[in-house]
């Protein structure tokens, strides 16, 4: 009796490493449109790293991002949270996530650090100077000396206006 209850524990705890090793196996980003509607993990080489309007970025697999079968967004409100995804571009990176159906192309959201791993996952965050209101046109600065600040005059006043009361007058 021993002999079948460890053979059942084996064969279960098999059963439960198979069934996590195949949840983590990550699938081709050309495949990516196959499984539409399911919470899968995506790898690719990200080719460039675009930013849209209104500070959305993008993440782009195919030289032609119109014609790729895959992308990935980060929305303006998520890059904060996410760290500067700009450092992806021309590494391989495994995302996990659900896969949406966007304009004719699969696509994951990517809205949290802990979908990306392996090394796309050490990703630092973004600058504190970064603003993504500026849609990507960030700059370091450049050194200049500082302005002199100008002199202002003060504006002359005019003589004072005479006022006269009628009503003295007749008096």
């Amino acid at each position: 009796m021993v002999s079948y209850s460890k053979a059942f524990f084996l064969l279960l705890m098999t059963a439960l490493i198979s069934q996590v090793l195949s949840a983590t196996e990550c699938i081709p980003f050309q495949e990516a449109r196959q499984h539409i509607g399911a919470t899968r993990c995506v790898t690719g080489k990200v080719v460039r790293v675009e930013e849209g309007d209104k500070g959305v970025t993008y993440l782009d697999f195919c030289e032609d991002y119109r014609v790729c079968p895959f992308t990935v967004v980060v929305f303006r409100s998520d890059l904060g949270h996410v760290g500067d995804v700009r450092q992806l571009s021309g590494k391989t990176v495994e995302i996990h996530g659900e896969l949406k159906e966007y304009d004719g192309r699969a696509e994951i959201v990517l809205s949290r650090p802990k979908q990306l791993t392996g090394d796309a996952a050490l990703i630092p965050p973004l600058p504190k100077t970064y603003d993504v209101e500026r849609k990507g046109h960030y700059s370091a600065g450049k050194f200049s000396r500082p302005k002199a600040s100008r002199k202002t005059r003060q504006k002359r006043q005019s003589q004072p206006v005479g006022f006269e009361d009628p009503s003295d007058a007749q008096n």
